[in-house]
C-alpha cells in the first residue's frame, strides 16, 4: 500500500476514509525537526548553514512511516498547501533520506480535504517545491538570527526584558503606539442641537441643525453650552417649513468571502473569539472535511463553487436573489504559487443547521458558510431620504437623514459586523412633503468631546497588521498570542492594553534598533519572502544583507550600560512616565520629601519602577503606569488612617499597588510593618479597623487536632492561604484569612494533602530537561515558593518571567551554575547508573563542587551570560 502522510491524525483520519484500504494514511504530528535552541543553529559564517535536530517526540512517528515504508515503496506527502506544509515535506525527505533510496515519493496539495480534492490531487504528484522550501528556510533563519541575538541583548540591558521577535516586536510597537496616542490625546469640547418634529399629519421624526445664522455648522463651532442654548433660542424663535426632500435608490453590494485576516476580525467582533481560538476551530473544521484550507490570503472562489452556492441560494431564497451573473472577487494574493482560494464550504448545500458540531465551531461554520452564500447574492436595495427643514429666513436649518430598505438580497442572510461606530444613515422617515410645516416639540443642546483613538482589539491589530504588510496568513495568530503570553500585552474587555515592560522593551528597540521595528522595513522583508518562494529572489542574498546590517546594530550595544540605557528610556517615555500635574508643578519632584527628583530604576527581582533620586533617606516608589493625576487613588498616597501605639498607620500607593505602613522609615528601622491591601479590597475604603487587621498577620487559628502544631492564616504572593506545618492550602477569599475556625482550616489542609503528593511522597517533575555535563538528570520541579531547576543537590530557583515549561536545558544549566557559584548547596557527584557499571572517569564522581560549577557555567550558552 502507498504511504500517504499529513500533519495531524484528525486530517489523516479523515482522509483515509477517502481513499481506503489502498493507502495507509499517517500522521507526523507537524514537523519533525526544528533548529535547536542554541548558538550556531545557524551559521552566518558557514553560509547561512542550518543545523536540524530531530524531535525526540518525533522519533517515533517517523519510525512508524519507516515501518509502514519496509512493505511498499511510494511515499505521498500530502501536508498543508502553504510554505509551511512544503516545508514538513522537506524536512520528512531530508529526515527519511537514508530509507528513501529506491523508493518512489511524491508530493501532493489539496485545498479541501474531500473525496474529490483528494482523488484529483492523488492525481497530480509532483517533487517538493525548492522556492517554497527556501522561502520558509530564510523566514525560519531570519526568526532565529533576530531572536536569538536580540534576545540576550534585552536580557543584559533591559531588566524584566523576556525576549524579541522579528515580527513580534513590531505587532507590540503598533499596540503601544496606539496607547501612546489615546494617553496623549486631550479632548475638545462640542455642542450640538437635536430637534424632535411632528408633520401635520401627527408623525414624529428628528432632525439635527446644520445651518445658523445663515452658515453652515462646523463640527466645533458650537464651542460651549452658551453657543448651544442661543442656538436653541434660534430655531425655537422661528417657524418652521420643510425645504427640500430628497430620495435617492442606493445599492449594496455583499462582501467577498473570507481569507484569514477577515475571518479572524469578524470572529473577533461578532464572537468575541482571540485570533489562535479562531484558527484553532478552523483547523478542526478544515480537517473533517467542512471547509476549504484556512490559511489564504485568497479571495477568489472556484467556477464550481460559485455554481454550487448561486444553486444553493436559488434553492433557498428563490430566483431574485441570484444576481444576473455570477460575482468574481480579486485576488489579493501577490504570490500566485501561494494564491489559494477563499475559505468556504466544501459543500455549499450543508448549511449550519445540518451540522452538530462543538459549539466554537457551529458558529465558526456558520459564519463561513453565511459569508460565502451571502458573497454570491443580489445587492441590496435601499432607498435614501435627506430632508432639510428651514425657517423662512434661511437662518436656520435642520436635515433629517433616512432610509428604507426596498430589497434585501444579501442582508436577508448576513451582515458585516463594525469595529467601532462607523456612523449609520437614520430611521426610516414618515412622508414629508416640500412647502409643508414643520411643528417644534422640543430642542435640545447635546454636549459632546471627541474621543481618542481606540484600543486595538486582536480583530483591528490584524486588520492593522495586513494593511502594514506585516505578517502573513499563517502567522497572524501566533504573533497575537505570543506578545501576550511574554506579558508584554495584556487583553481586557477584548481591547489590547500594553504592559509596563512591553512600553520598555519598545522605547529599547526603537532607541538602539530602530531600523528592525519599522513597518516598511517589516513588511519589505515579507514581500523579499514572496518573491523567494515565486523562484525570484535568492534567499541567502536576502540572508546576508540583512546579517551585515543586523550584526552592526548588535556590536554597536556591546558597551552600553544598563544605567545608560534607562536613562534613554526614561527620557524617552517621560511623557507617559511622568504626565503634567493639575497644579503645574514639576511631574518629576518626589511627591514625599518634595527634594529628589523621580526617575526609572531596576529591582532585584526584574522588572522597573519609578523611584527617588534620595534614596535611601527617601523610600517613595511607584509602578512605571503613573496613577491618573485626578484620580482618586493618588491622592490617597500618605492618608492617615489613625494611630497605633503612638505611630501613624498610612496608607500608601507603592510600585507593587497599595499598602498600609506603621510609622516611618528610620535609621533604627528602615523597614517599618507593612502589609499589601488584597486583590478586590477598594484603597478608599480603607478604614484603621482594616488596615490593623493587616499588619496583625499572619492570624494563628489555633493548635491543629492532630499533632498540636499551630494553624494559622496570611495573605501571600499567591493570594490567601491558611498553613500548618509544611503545607499551605489556598483560601479563595481575603476576608476567610480573618474569619475561618479550626474545623474549615483542618477540612482545607486534608483536602490539599489528598491532592498530593502528600506527607513522604516524591514530588514529580514538571519538565525533563536531559542530562548535565557531569552527568545526571536535569529537572524544572515544584516548590512551595514556586518552579525551581534541579540538579543532585543543586535547587535553582526561576525567575518570575520565565513559565516552566518554556525552560531550555541551556537555561537551566546557566541557572545551576550560577546557584553553585555562590555558594549555594554542593552538588553531589553523580553515581554511575546501573546500567553503566563501568564508568569511563571514575575520578570524576570526586570531582570538587567548585570545578562542577565552573564546568556548568562552560556549558551555558554565551549569548545568556
Amino acid at each position: 500500500m502507498a504511504v500517504v502522510v499529513v500533519e495531524s491524525p484528525a486530517k489523516a483520519k479523515t482522509i483515509n476514509k477517502y481513499l481506503g484500504s489502498d493507502y495507509t494514511v499517517l500522521a507526523s504530528f507537524g514537523h519533525v525537526r526544528d533548529l535547536p535552541p542554541k548558538d550556531g543553529s545557524v551559521d552566518p559564517e558557514d553560509d547561512f548553514a542550518m543545523k536540524w535536530e530531530v524531535a525526540s517526540d518525533s522519533k517515533k512517528h517517523i519510525k512508524a512511516i519507516t515501518d509502514a515504508l519496509k512493505d511498499d515503496d511510494t511515499l505521498i506527502l500530502a501536508t498543508d498547501p502553504d510554505r509551511e506544509g512544503e516545508a514538513i515535506s522537506w524536512h520528512l525527505e531530508q529526515a527519511l533520506e537514508k530509507k528513501l533510496k529506491g523508493k518512489n515519493v511524491s508530493r501532493v496539495t489539496f485545498n479541501a480535504i474531500t473525496k474529490t480534492a483528494i482523488t484529483e490531487a492523488m492525481k497530480h504528484p509532483r517533487k517538493v517545491d525548492s522556492a517554497l522550501v527556501e522561502a520558509y528556510l530564510a523566514r525560519r533563519a531570519l526568526d532565529y538570527l533576530v531572536g536569538f541575538n536580540l534576545s540576550p541583548v534585552l536580557w543584559r540591558k533591559l531588566p524584566g526584558a523576556k525576549s524579541a521577535g522579528r515580527v513580534q516586536s513590531v505587532c507590540l510597537r503598533l499596540i503601544v503606539e496606539r496607547e501612546m496616542e489615546i494617553e496623549a490625546f486631550r479632548a475638545q469640547e462640542y455642542w450640538t442641537v437635536t430637534a424632535k418634529l411632528e408633520t401635520p399629519r401627527g408623525q414624529g421624526f428628528e432632525a439635527r441643525l446644520t445651518v445658523l445664522g445663515g452658515k453652515k455648522l462646523e463640527k466645533f463651532d458650537l464651542a460651549n453650552e452658551t453657543a448651544a442654548e442661543l442656538a436653541v433660542h434660534a430655531v425655537n424663535s422661528r417657524d418652521l417649513f420643510v425645504q427640500s426632500v430628497e430620495a435617492k435608490p442606493a445599492s449594496r453590494n455583499p462582501w467577498a468571502p473570507f481569507m484569514t485576516s477577515t475571518l479572524q476580525q469578524e470572529a473577533s467582533r461578532k464572537f468575541g473569539m482571540g485570533a489562535k481560538a479562531c484558527m484553532s476551530a478552523a483547523q478542526r473544521l478544515y480537517e473533517a472535511g467542512y471547509i476549504t484550507y484556512m490559511r489564504t490570503d485568497g479571495i477568489d472562489m472556484a467556477p464550481e463553487a460559485v455554481m454550487a452556492a448561486r444553486d444553493e441560494i436559488k434553492r433557498r431564497f428563490g430566483e431574485d436573489y441570484v444576481p444576473a451573473s455570477p460575482r468574481m472577487y480579486k485576488n489579493k494574493a501577490k504570490n500566485a504559487q501561494e494564491a489559494h482560494e477563499c475559505i468556504r464550504p466544501t459543500d455549499m448545500s450543508a448549511g449550519p443547521e445540518k451540522l452538530k458540531l462543538a459549539d466554537d465551531q457551529w458558529k465558526l461554520y456558520d459564519l463561513i458558510w453565511k459569508r460565502t452564500i451571502a458573497s454570491q447574492m443580489a445587492a441590496a436595495r435601499m432607498e435614501r431620504t435627506v430632508v432639510d427643514i428651514a425657517s423662512k429666513d434661511g437662518e436656520v436649518v435642520l436635515r433629517a437623514n433616512g432610509q428604507v430598505v426596498t430589497f434585501d438580497g444579501f442582508l436577508k442572510v448576513y451582515d458585516q459586523g463594525r469595529d467601532d461606530d462607523e456612523g449609520e444613515d437614520g430611521a426610516r422617515l414618515p412622508q414629508l412633503m416640500q412647502g409643508e410645516g414643520a411643528k417644534k416639540n422640543t430642542v435640545t443642546p447635546e454636549q459632546h468631546f471627541t474621543q481618542p483613538p481606540p484600543h486595538y482589539t486582536e480583530a483591528t491589530l490584524v486588520k492593522r497588521m495586513e494593511e502594514l504588510g506585516i505578517g502573513r496568513p499563517s502567522t497572524y495568530a501566533s504573533i497575537v498570542t505570543t506578545i501576550q503570553d511574554r506579558g508584554y500585552v495584556r487583553k481586557d474587555k477584548n481591547r489590547l492594553f500594553p504592559e509596563d515592560t512591553g512600553r520598555l522593551v519598545t522605547a529599547f528597540l526603537s532607541n538602539y534598533f530602530r531600523r528592525y521595528v519599522e513597518y516598511d522595513f517589516t513588511a519589505d522583508l515579507e514581500d523579499q519572502l514572496d518573491d523567494i518562494s515565486a523562484g525570484d529572489r535568492d534567499y541567502k542574498d536576502v540572508l546576508a544583507r540583512f546579517w551585515r546590517d543586523f550584526s552592526a546594530a548588535l556590536g554597536e550595544t556591546a558597551d552600553l550600560r544598563i544605567g545608560e540605557v534607562l536613562e534613554k528610556i526614561d527620557e524617552v517615555l517621560g511623557p507617559h512616565l511622568y504626565p503634567p500635574r493639575a497644579d503645574g508643578g514639576d511631574p518629576r519632584e518626589c511627591p514625599s520629601c518634595h527634594a529628589g527628583r523621580l526617575s526609572l530604576k531596576t529591582a532585584r527581582s526584574g522588572g522597573a519602577f519609578i523611584g527617588c533620586s534620595n534614596y535611601p533617606e527617601c523610600r517613595f516608589t511607584r509602578p512605571l503606569s503613573a496613577p491618573d493625576g485626578d484620580s482618586e487613588t493618588a491622592a490617597l498616597d500618605g492618608k492617615v488612617l489613625g494611630e497605633q501605639e503612638g505611630e501613624a498607620i498610612t496608607l500608601r500607593i507603592g510600585r507593587f499597588g497599595p499598602y498600609v505602613q506603621k510609622g516611618e522609615a528610620t535609621a533604627e528601622v528602615p523597614k517599618p510593618p507593612r502589609a499589601s491591601l488584597p486583590k478586590g479590597w477598594a484603597p478608599e475604603a480603607l478604614d484603621l479597623d482594616r488596615a490593623l487587621q493587616l499588619l496583625s498577620l499572619p492570624r494563628v487559628i489555633g493548635p491543629h487536632p492532630e499533632d498540636g502544631a499551630q494553624v494559622e492564616t496570611n495573605l501571600g504572593r499567591f493570594g490567601p492561604y491558611v498553613k500548618w506545618n509544611k503545607t499551605y492550602a489556598n483560601l479563595p477569599d481575603a476576608e476567610e484569612v480573618f474569619t475561618i475556625g479550626m474545623n474549615r482550616a483542618v477540612e482545607l489542609l486534608a483536602q490539599k494533602l489528598a491532592r498530593g503528593p502528600g506527607r513522604g511522597a516524591a514530588a514529580q517533575p514538571l519538565k525533563e530537561l536531559g542530562e548535565h555535563p557531569d552527568g545526571g538528570p536535569v529537572q524544572v520541579m515544584p516548590g512551595r515558593y514556586g518552579p525551581y531547576v534541579k540538579w543532585a543537590k543543586v535547587n535553582a530557583t526561576l525567575p518570575k518571567d520565565v513559565a516552566p515549561e518554556e525552560v531550555t536545558l541551556e537555561q537551566a544549566l546557566e541557572l545551576i551554575a550560577a546557584k553553585a557559584s555562590k555558594g549555594g548547596k554542593k552538588a553531589a557527584p553523580k553515581k554511575a547508573a546501573a546500567k553503566k557499571p563501568a564508568a569511563k572517569k571514575p575520578a570524576a564522581k570526586k570531582a570538587a563542587p567548585k570545578t562542577t560549577a565552573k564546568k556548568a557555567a562552560a556549558k551555558a550558552p554565551k549569548a545568556e551570560k
